[in-house]
């Protein structure tokens, strides 16, 4: 019994040395996904090139929880090529410092790729909030609506507009029927009413249609793909499942798109051109209009907070 008993003390020692290690190896993933982040803000702000020509772009890709270690870079390399094409001046940071009232005034938009977790301090929210409210843009892709923003009531809210409930798991990266609703928009202008896009698919507590203002852009047809449950939560959407939108957040325009996830994404022709035209928009250099330049084109429509 004495060495039934130290066998099994042995094979316990051996399997809590093994889980340290592989808890040690991952504490930064541990943390970010399973302790609610890491705590990491930046109070220096960066040192931006005094020449970036207007239109500017100011792609922020900040994560303080999960990262999306392939589709950043992706995403990156892809504004490089738009910035080029489109002739938009790009700064690129993770940097939460870069959101004050001086920098952001120098952009026309801000793109969150893939941000997550608690990324500025109340300053820098308060900034951001500020020059969305009067005028700027934003584009959020993927992880910038997933649920490590809950802590941001604001932005869930009223930027966002609906709570992420999980994605699938078996298997997580699926192909689905994309249904573009309408083509008036910049970002769908180019894009066939249907057609087929492999992601990691985003479902929510509900649809954001309802939202005075808001207006869906493209949905997926859940007969296409298995959305399974999440942790114990059943994804299904049901006939309404949108993965696109916009709406207006003051005098701002605001973009957001559920997909994002794996790197290929980012060298698809659709998806660039849904990007570029989104980036469009929210710049103001075509489409709807919001708040005060609500009059220049149809289809506007202020949102509620």
């Amino acid at each position: 019994m004495r060495k039934v008993l130290k066998v099994l003390g042995l094979l316990l020692l051996a399997a809590s040395v093994v889980f340290a290690v592989i808890a040690w190896r991952n504490w930064d993933l541990i943390q970010r996904v399973f302790l609610g982040g890491v705590k990491v803000y930046e109070t220096v702000p960066p040192q931006i090139p005094a020449n970036i020509p207007r239109p500017a772009v100011l792609v922020f890709s900040k994560t303080n929880a999960f990262r999306h270690e392939e589709a950043i870079p992706a995403a990156a390399k892809m504004f490089d090529t738009l910035a080029r094409q489109n002739g938009w001046g790009l700064y690129q940071t993770e940097n939460g410092a870069a959101f004050s009232p001086e920098i952001l005034s120098r952009f026309d938009t801000v793109v969150f790729s893939n941000v997550t977790g608690d990324v500025f301090t109340p300053e820098q929210r308060a900034a951001f909030k500020a020059y969305l409210e009067n005028g700027g843009g934003y584009v959020g892709i993927h992880g910038a609506g997933d649920n490590s923003h809950k802590a941001w009531d604001w932005y869930v809210k009223s930027v966002i507009g609906t709570n992420f409930i999980g994605h699938p798991m078996d298997p997580q990266f699926q192909s689905a029927a994309v249904n573009i609703e309408t083509h008036e928009h910049p970002s769908t202008a180019s894009l066939p009413d249907r057609f087929a896009h492999v992601d990691e698919w985003y479902s929510f507590d509900k649809s954001p249609r309802g939202i005075p203002g808001l207006t869906v852009l493209a949905t997926i047809d859940e007969s296409s793909y298995k959305p399974g449950s999440f942790m114990g939560t059943e994804l299904a959407m049901g006939k309404d499942h949108p993965v696109a939108w916009w709406r207006c957040v003051g005098q701002g325009r605001v973009f957001y798109a559920a997909a994002g996830h794996t790197a290929q994404t980012y060298d698809d022709p659709k998806y660039r051109q849904f990007l570029t035209g989104a980036v469009q928009w929210a710049m103001k250099r075509a489409g709807n209009g919001c708040g005060s330049d609500a009059g220049n084109a149809t289809g506007s429509a202020q949102a509620a907070e």
